[in-house]
């Protein structure tokens, strides 16, 4: 009985959140059945289960979600972001669209830059680029979360994005894990996504298929959507409903200042992880006060936290006098923060009260079983968890959660670095989460005006399939040789 609790109280919550539902009131609803079927006692489970580890990871990861909210809208306001999209479109030139597309939306999110708000500034660009050059106009999907939502998400060592942050205190590791693994798995995603886009846009020209009917205001209706606000909060972690709170820059920075905060998220976080935070005297950090933890347990959230507070404190230096309103742009921004970081906390009090649960001991100890090693079963798991989830943060933060203890203790055994562990986790989350419920993956498709039916099979082919080949290749490589 307790097993089928949990299955009616996932289905019920993917089915309802798929429609548009609140994942604030399913969450807590879905652990309730699942608690019932197994006997326990209803409220204690939501107030002391649900309820505390929800608030565990708002007070670990909320700084994050804000500053990283914060970032990405001053970086929009600014022009910031336009002047780094519209200088790719002008190098590389409409012979090179998709190019063009996928590497603006790599670099602003490897800086930083919630992939949200990459996506509402870089699509209208790039539809206007897709249509001067020719390319289907529902290839442009594909393209952008090729950019935004793998390798620069989950494999590019150093990137600040929140699904990289997650593990970091599970594991004791930096945001640099695992560097030579996860560069080469981002050539990998990169690589292999570039030429099935290349690939569908030839054989596109060889049937005649041009650019298509242009989808005018997709952008605005999209922000204006509150079904695609309630499915793209759970994740990533920014609201759409933020995007047209505040005004935009009529012009953006020169390129060089654009870049600027950019390359200085990247530069802080790699001295604080191996420079800065390596050199401090900690030991406070035993004491009650502070929580009896260790550097190695907030070392890596304290490197991304300072690098995007010097990113912010950079933009806004270099930008002051052009935004139009700077106090509504960091209003918007803190905003945009607060019901995704309380959305996925949801998802996360959900995955407590199941793995409470006595029925969850045969879930975990199949996983644990899995052929292949730690390795494999941690790549399922996340990948698992993601998918039933729609959220790569979310399942990710549920698996290690419930399993964390369990694979540091195996890594301790079987002589695998945590490091590994830590990308094939990160990896592992940003696979099978783009599945069509995803919120990132709505939210995407409306932002271009494309449907499931026009653009999803490439998606799946940029966006899982490449991560699945790259993951699969850190797998082998990681357990023939080891993390470097």
């Amino acid at each position: 009985m307790g097993l089928l609790g949990i299955l009616l109280g996932l289905a019920g919550l993917i089915f309802f959140a798929y429609r548009g539902s609140s994942i604030l009131v399913l969450a807590p609803i879905a652990g309730l059945i699942a608690a019932a079927f197994a006997g326990y006692p209803l409220l204690a489970s939501w107030t002391q289960t649900f309820m505390s580890n929800a608030a565990d990871f708002i007070a670990q990861f909320f700084p994050l979600f804000l500053l990283g909210a914060l970032f990405g809208k001053l970086m929009e306001d600014s022009g910031s972001v336009t002047s780094i999209a519209n200088y790719m479109v002008t190098k590389l030139g409409a012979e090179r669209a998709i190019l063009a597309v996928v590497l603006a939306g790599a670099i602003v999110t490897y800086g930083g830059v919630s992939l949200f708000v990459a996506f509402f500034v870089i699509a209208p660009m790039g539809m206007a680029l897709f249509s001067q050059a020719g390319v289907p106009r529902r290839l442009m999907p594909a393209a952008i979360a090729l950019g935004t939502s793998t390798f620069t998400m989950s494999a590019m060592p150093g990137t600040p994005a929140i699904q990289n942050a997650i593990p970091m205190p599970f594991f004791g590791t930096t945001p640099f894990a695992a560097p030579g693994l996860g560069i080469i798995a981002s050539v990998i995603m990169l690589g292999f996504g570039m030429w099935w886009l290349k690939r569908a846009e030839t054989k596109a020209r060889i049937k005649g298929e041009g650019f298509g009917v242009i989808a005018a205001d997709a952008t605005d209706q999209a922000a204006d959507d509150p079904i695609v606000r309630e499915r793209a909060t759970t994740a990533r972690e920014f609201d759409p409903a933020e995007i047209r709170k505040s005004t935009e820059a009529p012009a953006g920075p020169p390129i060089g200042l654009a870049f600027l905060p950019l390359a200085m998220v990247i530069a802080v976080n790699l001295l604080m992880s191996f420079v800065v935070l390596p050199r401090m005297d900690v030991a406070f950090l035993a004491e009650p006060q502070w929580g009896a933890t260790s550097l190695s347990a907030v070392g890596g959230l304290w490197s991304v936290m300072v690098a995007l507070l010097v990113g912010i404190v950079t933009v806004i230096a270099i930008n002051f006098r052009s935004v139009p309103a700077l106090r509504a742009t960091m209003t918007a921004g803190a905003n945009a923060s607060v019901l995704p970081i309380v959305s996925v906390a949801s998802l996360v009090g959900f995955g407590a009260v199941v793995a409470s649960l006595p029925a969850f001991a045969v879930v975990r100890d199949w996983v644990l079983s899995i052929d292949g090693g730690p390795l494999v079963s941690l790549a399922v798991a996340t990948n698992i968890l993601a998918a039933l989830t729609g959220s790569a943060s979310g399942g990710l933060t549920i698996a290690l959660d419930a399993l964390g203890p369990t694979y540091m203790k195996l890594a301790a055994e079987t002589g695998i670095s945590p490091d590994l562990m830590h990308r094939v986790a990160v990896i592992g989350a940003g696979t099978l989460d783009s599945l069509p419920h995803n919120g990132a993956v709505v939210t995407l498709l409306a932002v271009c005006g494309c449907t499931h039916r026009e653009s999803y099979v490439d998606i799946v082919m940029a966006a899982i399939v490449s991560a699945l080949i790259a993951l699969a290749a850190v797998i082998v490589l990681g357990s023939l040789v080891g993390s470097f």
